[in-house]
């Protein structure tokens, strides 16, 4: 019998953790066989050894019964690893299943003790008293958070993944939870061990839940030179520019307070997961800033700023800045190098075009011989076989520009470009382009950069398949397109080791 035990014991340690079912039916079948050996040599191990027996029989049964008790334990613990299970989420039952296995190795050791050694169980346990006590007197921060633990587990207000922000301001996303603690990786990428007890006692959202997407607002404050109305469209239409925000369920547009010095405005939207909250707001808030601009809107003074009465802005004394080609012209970073006269003989080259929404500026594949510059209104890229199957890939908002891969490298379009709204966009064609590239070559291979990396994005179709995402190939196609402009710098400087001219 003695044997038997050991060579279970054996066999448990030998047979791999991942294996847990093999384990357990190995384990039954070794207890089993003790059970009936144990039975047929009239031993019980629920009873205590009698005391008639010789000295090396006690010792041999005892060893038996002691082997038998540690196989029942381990057999019912294998149970509890693989059956007991938390709402089918074993990960989360790990504490209560913890719990469960040290009830059984208590029960274990207390019955070796009664039925093997013949130790009064009940004495043992009354003497016990005052030392159970004071060790819980020491430990009770400890328990809990042991406790606390199990509370969360059972609770569940969280899982493993989910992201938690708790009432001072803390949050991040659990990615361990043990009997004393809870760790969360937060954004600056450190993890935080926060203690059981301590999380039990403070309120906590689950943004991560029912679902992982997550609501934001953001409120804009406006002087009140347009209507309330107009404001609103405006904001709705830097809702619908944006490419980070989620389109159901949709945005929605709230005028919260209107008043002598502004009208304010909460903007409701949602993101995909919560690490999408910082671009999506800094996105947000440009575009808001962009479509303010286009439309005339300017933004309120702080309300702690103390201004006149007479000095606010109103729909008749506001004197709106209005958006020229130059301006547009000045936030494109492409012209940055180009001096003021520069930019101001190409903004008198520039010719205006308007779109009625649903219009289609360009089709895919389409080659735009103008630069186009957007000066009002959402123009939305779209890729499908047709369109009624068309799919969304981005939005240009007011100072967004498109076209330059036609006009500069005879690219055509990516993507069918069709009109959200009304659009008044303004043009730049090839013969104002040359000029400035033939004054300033350098500016070739900033343009190079910009559409290697639009056409690395977007991909492209038919003949500028070949050109790719190469630098150097679309300088070259720059200077096939501009023939006879020189790009000698730029060239040079696009692939080491060339020379400049002959």
């Amino acid at each position: 019998m003695v044997l038997v035990g050991l060579a279970g014991i054996v066999v448990w340690h030998v047979i791999p953790r991942r294996l847990s079912t093999t384990r357990l039916i190995v384990q039954i079948a070794f207890f089993l066989t003790m059970s009936v050996l144990l039975l047929d040599g009239a031993a019980l191990p629920y009873e205590p050894t009698r005391s008639t027996e010789t000295t090396a029989s006690a010792i041999l049964v005892g060893s038996a019964k002691l082997l038998w008790w540690v196989h029942l334990a381990w057999a019912l613990i294998g149970f509890v690893r693989i059956y007991l299970v938390f709402e089918r989420k074993p990960r989360e039952a790990r504490l209560l299943q913890d719990l469960v296995v040290g009830g059984v190795y208590v029960g274990m050791l207390l019955s070796i003790l009664a039925f093997v050694f013949g130790a009064p169980i009940g004495t043992l346990i009354a003497t016990s008293g005052v030392f159970a006590i004071v060790l819980g007197l020491a430990l009770q921060n400890t328990l809990s958070d042991v406790f606390s633990g199990i509370a969360l587990n059972l609770g569940r207000p969280y899982v493993l993944g989910d992201w938690i922000v708790l009432s001072d301001g803390t949050e991040g996303r659990v990615v361990e939870t043990n009997w004393r603690s809870t760790h969360l990786l937060t954004l600056a990428h450190n993890v935080v061990a926060l203690p059981n007890s301590f999380l039990a006692k403070l309120g906590l959202t689950n943004v991560s839940s029912p679902e992982e997407s997550h609501g934001l607002s953001v409120t804009i404050r406006l002087a009140p030179t347009k209507m309330p109305a107009i404001v609103a469209d405006v904001m709705n239409a830097a809702l619908q520019s944006s490419n980070t925000i989620l389109r159901q369920p949709p945005p929605v547009v709230a005028i919260k307070a209107l008043d002598a010095t502004a009208i304010e405005v909460d903007l409701f939207f949602r993101v995909a997961n919560v690490g999408q909250r910082i671009p999506a707001k800094n996105e947000i808030f440009d575009l808001v800033y962009r479509h303010s601009k286009s439309a005339g809107l300017r933004l309120a003074t702080p309300p702690s700023s103390a201004i006149l009465m007479n000095d606010l802005p109103s729909e008749e004394t506001g004197n709106l800045p209005e958006v020229t080609p130059i301006k547009l012209i000045n936030a494109i970073p492409v012209f940055s190098a180009l001096t003021d006269n520069e930019k101001a003989a190409l903004a008198a080259t520039v010719a205006v075009r308007t779109y009625r929404k649903g219009d289609i500026i360009a089709r895919q594949g389409e080659m735009l011989p103008s630069l186009m510059i957007v000066r009002t209104g959402i123009i939305v890229r779209e890729r499908g076989e047709d369109d009624a199957h068309a799919q969304e890939i981005d939005h240009l908002a007011p100072g967004d520009f498109f076209g330059e891969t036609g006009l500069l490298a005879g690219i055509g379009e990516t993507s069918t470009l069709r009109a959200m709204s009304h659009v008044v966009v303004y043009e730049i064609d090839q013969q104002s382009f040359a000029p400035l590239l033939l004054d300033r070559p350098e500016m070739a291979e900033d343009l190079a950069a910009v559409l290697s990396a639009r056409v690395y994005l977007g991909g492209s179709n038919g003949a500028g398949q070949e050109h790719t995402d190469s630098k150097f190939a679309l300088l070259k196609a720059m200077q096939t397109i501009f023939h006879p402009v020189p790009f000698r710098r730029g060239l040079s400087a696009g692939r080491p080791g060339a020379q400049e001219g002959r």
